[in-house]
């Protein structure tokens, strides 16, 4: 039988037929690969954080005179040159969160362990949807957003799942308050929909963040829906303020079914009274979403969890360990305080998912969650998290801590802030 990947320079990186030729190429891929990314991190990303030219000028650098995509390439090319490629046209252009001066930024560089994690996940190539697509997959995930949920508070009932980032967790936070929350208050057996989502109300600050409008209108809510309750001096979304708005929507005929609050603003870190609002809340009847996704890794810290209080109250919080976990994009997560209230918004059974005896259905997370296919997001997380342990994260949101402070300290002793 004629050899039917010849056709390559390198076949050995398509055909994996000879395991030692193999086994030497791959290697040999993972050294040059692997040395690419350090010749960048320590001579592009260590000079500077971000490039230095303007958008246009970046553009034009990228793409060439013609300033927009080339045709896709028609003839292969060794994996020499694709990474030789990689670091003079790519490389250059990224932006650097190692970098000392991108401090503040909201995201910062990704530890090792959790880069490590990602390699190994993409090699492993779980599809966390159904559990025989991903089995080992569906185990870490499991396992990793248990430990979110005794992060956050969440006790005995309560389930997580990973997403992209705090968007898309928002967005399903949002949908599960719609489909299991106001479904009661509305006394109905089926998810509200087109006209049964008018007349209510959603209250959020001015300080939240964009996913809270766009996952109303998203789930069909029309634009009143959200009601704006302005922010204390310091940025944060008091209870007094959402107690009079909701009164006044009540006597208007209006019904108030959910509050997002934030802990940890994109603007300015602000952390709205979250206890405050869990009281109205409880006795309004109102679905509590806290949109952690910033400010959620302060729970590792024994000395600064106080920073971000009261999410246990919560009925669902956002946690974005791609921002203070130190994880590599993308990872998000959801996290609620009843696993069924995941599995009655995106529970779905297509013909090719069913089982013949549905009690022994294994963990199928494509239940839990409005994606279907999802990446092995869980490994670098726990990778990290076996390497630093929880006190090990601690340390490091104390030190970031300790850091704004000390910044705080010289902006107030030099007299110009």
């Amino acid at each position: 039988m004629p050899d039917p990947f010849s056709w390559h320079p390198e076949p050995e990186l398509i055909g994996f037929r000879d395991p030692g030729e193999a086994r030497a190429a791959l290697e040999e891929l993972g050294r040059l690969t692997w040395g690419s990314a350090l010749d960048w991190l320590y001579e592009d990303a260590m000079r500077r954080p971000v490039p230095t030219e303007s958008y246009p000028e970046m553009r034009r650098k990228f793409f060439g005179s013609a300033n927009e995509p080339a045709p896709p390439p028609e003839k292969p090319a060794g994996s020499s040159e694709v990474l030789a490629e990689f670091r003079e046209r790519v490389a250059p252009f990224a932006f650097s969160s190692q970098h000392p001066g991108s401090y503040s930024y909201f995201t910062p560089p990704p530890l090792p362990m959790s880069i490590a994690g990602e390699v190994l996940a993409q090699w492993l190539n779980q599809g966390v949807d159904v559990w025989a697509a991903g089995p080992i997959g569906a185990f870490v995930e499991e396992e990793v957003t248990a430990w979110l949920r005794e992060l956050v508070g969440f006790g005995e009932g309560s389930w997580g799942v990973l997403t992209s980032g705090g968007v898309m967790a928002n967005i399903m936070a949002l949908a599960a308050a719609r489909d299991v929350h106001l479904a009661v208050l509305l006394g109905r057996s089926d998810p509200p929909r087109g006209s049964a989502l008018e007349g209510v109300r959603v209250y959020a600050s001015d300080q939240a963040h964009f996913s809270i409008e766009r996952g109303l209108s998203v789930l069909g809510f029309p634009p009143e829906t959200l009601r704006i309750v302005p922010s204390d001096e310091r940025f944060r979304l008091q209870g007094g303020p959402v107690a009079e708005a909701v009164a006044e929507d009540r006597a208007s005929g209006l019904l108030p079914f959910a509050i997002a609050a934030v802990s940890g603003s994109t603007n300015t870190g602000s952390v709205d009274l979250v206890g405050e609002l869990a009281d109205i809340a409880e006795r309004e009847r109102m679905w509590l979403h806290v949109d952690a996704a910033y400010g959620g890794g302060a729970r590792f810290s024994r000395r600064d969890a106080g920073r971000v209080p009261d999410l246990e109250r919560a009925d669902s919080v956002t946690i974005d360990p791609h921002k203070w976990f130190f994880q590599s994009y993308d990872i998000g997560a959801l996290v609620v305080k009843r696993r069924e209230d995941l599995v009655k918004t995106f529970h779905r059974e297509p013909e090719y998912y069913r089982y013949p005896n549905p009690e022994d259905a294994p963990l199928n997370w494509m239940q839990y969650s409005i994606e279907g296919t999802r990446r092995f997001r869980a490994l670098k997380l726990w990778t990290s998290w076996k390497h630093l342990g929880t006190d090990g994260f601690g340390r490091l949101i104390e030190h970031n801590d300790d850091l704004a402070a000390y910044l705080v300290k010289r902006c107030k002793e030099s007299g110009e802030f």
